[in-house]
């Protein structure tokens, strides 16, 4: 998908519409992602590369059950979490990082979640989409990671247009309102992930549509004839 020239810059105005009509519809968004801690909250966002929440929820409902810290999950050891995570995709890498970043959480942050990006990129598994994610739901940091649902909806609807996710990173911090920017990359994954899928857009119940760029809308459902008399 190419991405609306760069010049075709949005007003403050469309996009303060954009993100009022998300707001009516889910006032306070958050992650899908489901934990109890900071810390399950670390892990959960770790493991989500290349897998659904729902593969990652499936996955952590036992494991978070019987290995809710840092330490507990080094002590259930490779094998043990490779069971649980089996599921997953990458799931022997995402082991090795999960477990190197137990370790450095006890070694250098005393089990506690870093506060700051520097420090999150420092464990394995954890770059700069992941910190953001981290930043935002527990620090309420105006973050916002571009995953595969903000770069489509950023490029697609012409909010945000860029050919790398950072470069849509870039363009969404100078675009979406300061009010909405601790809500807005949860407001555009939920909107990528239900309305404003790859394949198939519901464009006819988008409550953004009027003010998308998107030029091959999917249209309504044409309505069948009605019965004709004999």
């Amino acid at each position: 998908m190419k991405p609306p020239p760069a010049s075709h810059a949005w007003s403050r105005r469309r996009a303060n519409a954009f993100f009022a009509c998300l707001e009516r519809i889910c006032p306070n968004p958050v992650t899908e992602l489901r934990y109890e801690t900071p810390f399950q909250l670390l892990a959960a966002v770790l493991l989500s590369a290349q897998s659904t929440d729902r593969e990652v929820n499936r996955a952590t409902e036992k494991l978070f059950q019987i290995a809710p810290t840092p330490k507990a999950l080094i002590a259930l050891g490779t094998d043990r979490l490779e069971t649980h995570l089996r599921r997953l995709g990458l799931y022997r890498r995402k082991t090795r990082h999960l477990l190197a970043s137990c370790q450095l959480l006890i070694e250098r942050f005393d089990g506690e979640i870093p506060s700051r990006r520097e420090d999150l990129e420092q464990l394995p598994g954890i770059g700069r989409k992941s910190a953001n994610v981290i930043l935002n739901a527990l620090y309420g940091a105006p973050t916002i990671a571009v995953d595969t649902h903000v770069f489509r909806v950023a490029n697609r609807t012409g909010l945000a247009p860029g050919n790398t996710p950072h470069a849509v990173e870039k363009r969404l911090h100078e675009t979406v309102p300061e009010r909405y920017q601790t809500r807005a990359h949860h407001w555009l994954v939920l909107h990528g992930r239900y309305v404003c899928r790859a394949r198939t857009p519901r464009c006819p119940e988008c409550v953004v549509s009027h003010l998308c760029t998107f030029t091959d809308k999917t249209p309504r459902p044409s309505r069948p004839p009605p019965d004709q008399p004999d």
